[in-house]
C-alpha cells in the first residue's frame, strides 16, 4: 500500500528544463512511476533527444516544447499546448535555471542586465510558472508543484572553496533569486490550497560534475555525508515524493538535498 501511494500511472508532468543534469533525472524518476511528460528546454533539439530517449526506457509518452520562462507569452503558450495534449495537467517542477548566468560573477564586476537576466530566469520564471501551469490546476481541482530553489538560499557559501579550485562563483544575485524561490512557494503553497493544489520546494547543494578534485574535496570535507550530490541518483526519489500522494499532507516545505551541507554553516 504504502509503495503504490509513490506511483504516478497516467499523470502528466510538466519538467521545465527538463533535458538534462537534474531536470532530466527528475524527469526519469517520474517517468519511472508512471507519469506522462512534457519536456521543456530553450534547446528543442535537446529536449527532442532527451523525450525520445526516455520514451524509449520507460514506455510513456513524452511531448518536448520549446520554452524559455522568462517570456510570459510562450509560458502561456506552454501551459496551453501542454493542458491540451492529454486534457489535463497533474505535476509542474520547475527546474529550468542557471547558476552564473552570463558575464562576469564576482560582485563588483557584475553587469546589471546579467543580475536581470538571472533572476528573470531563476524567480520570475519559475513565478510565471506556477501562474501559468497553477490556473490549469486550480480550475480541475488539483494539482503538485515543486520548485527548485538551491541551498543558496538558505546559507552563505565559503567562496575560498571557489578560489582556491579557480572555478566561477555563483553571484549573489543566484542566491537572492533562490531564497525567492523559497518565498514564492510559501505563500502559493498558501493561495493555491483551497484549489487542492499543493506546492512545495527543492533545495539541492552541490552535485559532482567534473570539478577540480581539489573543489570536490574541499566541499566533501565541509558536507556531513562526506560526499557531493550525485547525477542520477540523488535527487530523483526527492522529487518523486514530492509530486506522488505519498506527501498529500505535505504543503509550503523546502526539502533541503545537500548531505547536510547547511546544517554546518
Amino acid at each position: 500500500m504504502v509503495l503504490e501511494s509513490f506511483r504516478l500511472d497516467g499523470k502528466v508532468a510538466v519538467v521545465t528544463g527538463g533535458a538534462r543534469t537534474l531536470g532530466r533525472d527528475m524527469a526519469e524518476a517520474l517517468a519511472e512511476a508512471g507519469s506522462h511528460l512534457v519536456i521543456t528546454s530553450r534547446d528543442l533539439a535537446r529536449a527532442e533527444s532527451t523525450a525520445a530517449e526516455i520514451a524509449r526506457n520507460f514506455g510513456v509518452e513524452v511531448l518536448p516544447l520549446p520554452l524559455d520562462v522568462r517570456d510570459h507569452g510562450q509560458v502561456a503558450e506552454m501551459a496551453a499546448r501542454a493542458a491540451a495534449w492529454k486534457g489535463r495537467l497533474d505535476i509542474l517542477i520547475n527546474n529550468a535555471g542557471g547558476g552564473s548566468g552570463r558575464g562576469p560573477c564576482a560582485l563588483f564586476e557584475r553587469l546589471p542586465e546579467d543580475v536581470i537576466g538571472l533572476i528573470g530566469t531563476n524567480l520570475i520564471g519559475t513565478l510565471f510558472c506556477c501562474q501559468e501551469v497553477g490556473r490549469v490546476m486550480a480550475q480541475q481541482g488539483y494539482g503538485k508543484i515543486v520548485n527548485i530553489a538551491s541551498m543558496a538560499g538558505l546559507v552563505g557559501r565559503d567562496r575560498r572553496m571557489y578560489e582556491r579550485s579557480g572555478l566561477n562563483q555563483q553571484p549573489v544575485d543566484y542566491a537572492a533569486a533562490k531564497a525567492g524561490v523559497i518565498g514564492v512557494t510559501r505563500d502559493l503553497a498558501a493561495v493555491l490550497a483551497p484549489y487542492g493544489v499543493y506546492v512545495n520546494s527543492i533545495s539541492p547543494g552541490g552535485f559532482e560534475r567534473g570539478q577540480p578534485e581539489a573543489f570536490v574535496n574541499a566541499y566533501s570535507d565541509r558536507t556531513p555525508l562526506g560526499r557531493m550530490g550525485r547525477d542520477g541518483v540523488d535527487i530523483k526519489a526527492a522529487a518523486l515524493f514530492l509530486v506522488s500522494p505519498a506527501s498529500d499532507y505535505v504543503t509550503g516545505h523546502n526539502l533541503v538535498v545537500d548531505g547536510g551541507f547547511s546544517t554546518w554553516q
